[in-house]
């Protein structure tokens, strides 16, 4: 297989589905799914993913740019690997998605949903996990890099989110998270229907929702903008040197959720409030019939406000940043 990208684009399965170089083992498993097998022993083994949203582009290229040396036998393999372009009809279409949000659907969510493409690949996703992970030595360390753009800007140009975790997290994960150019996490606190909490719940894996920059279509993105991201990857994958990490991650946390209940939510931010925007204690921030949404602590940063959500689905989060003095208003 000369280009993943392209054969997944194309919509067709390849000529040869299975092959290997003098790094490597490589198969075909299905319609944006690759894994990769090192011929040396490993201890480490990292799914990386993208395209779970069909308009997030840039990470779709930078995974192409990753894999195309690996597959010419250009360079070495450190981990075993699976590389997952989430939603294919969505990406070749330039769409987040074409009838479901599909990082809401993990974690057996699909089953709530007409049957359909979606539902359909939320299901095949899980199962590949599993068929991965399965293949794990006792002694493996598992990684979930989901890797995704923002629709809109950001007071933190590259951003993590970590779902519910009942363990603590790895210090070297935190680091390479560093590394990467991360400029804050945001730790999640309830469970929930995205592709991140789905491995790390069920498959223990340390993972992350890498937020990298700004959604674009495929041709406009500066890829000169992700080079942190690159190299830590690179890193990852071919033992090259990790970036330096000149500034600690902020962390937050989630306080609140904002959820769209019906056809009469308002919410009120403008289409051009970036995300991490700061709001004081006792703003309104969105109201659904009798419900209404405010400013429960001292001070809450919003992330991923979005009104157009169907209905039963998240709106936004609201953020509190640790080590803030924080006194919930009382309703």
């Amino acid at each position: 297989m000369q280009d993943f990208l392209q054969q997944t684009l194309s919509g067709t399965a390849p000529a040869v589905q299975k092959g290997e170089n003098a790094f490597l083992r490589w198969q075909w498993w299905d319609e944006g799914i690759l894994e990769l097998v090192p011929k040396t022993p490993t201890r480490q083994a990292l799914v990386l993913s993208a395209a779970i949203h069909g308009n997030e582009t840039a990470p779709v290229e930078i995974l192409n740019l990753l894999l195309t040396p690996l597959l010419a036998g250009e360079k070495p393999l450190l981990p075993r690997v699976l590389v997952l372009l989430g939603n294919p009809p969505a990406l070749r279409a330039g769409k987040r998605y074409l009838h479901y949000d599909l990082n809401r659907l993990f974690s057996g969510r699909w089953q709530q949903i007409v049957d359909g493409d979606e539902a359909r690949r939320a299901l095949r996703l899980e199962q590949a996990l599993e068929q991965f992970w399965q293949a794990c030595g006792a002694d493996e360390t598992r990684w979930h890099l989901d890797l995704h753009t923002a629709i809109r800007g950001s007071y933190h140009a590259r951003f993590g989110v970590m779902p519910l975790n009942s363990q603590p997290w790895p210090d070297d994960f935190l680091h390479w998270l560093a590394a990467a150019g991360l400029e804050a996490l945001v730790f999640h606190r309830a469970p929930g229907g995205t592709f991140t909490h789905f491995s790390c719940e069920h498959y223990g894996a340390a993972s992350c929702t890498l937020e990298l920059g700004k959604a674009l279509p495929f041709g406009e993105n500066d890829l000169s903008q992700f080079s942190a991201a690159y190299q830590a990857l690179a890193a990852l994958l071919y033992g090259e040197t990790l970036p330096v990490v000149h500034e600690s991650p902020r962390h937050y946390r989630v306080a609140q959720q904002i959820t769209r209940h019906s056809d009469r939510f308002v919410l009120h931010m403008g289409a051009e409030t970036l995300n991490f925007t700061a709001f004081p204690q006792g703003t309104l921030l969105a109201e659904d019939g009798d419900t209404r949404y405010y400013v429960q602590q001292a001070r809450e940063y919003v992330l991923f406000p979005n009104p157009s959500v169907a209905s039963g689905l998240r709106a936004g989060l609201m953020l509190v940043e640790e080590g803030e003095q924080t006194q919930a208003l009382s309703l």
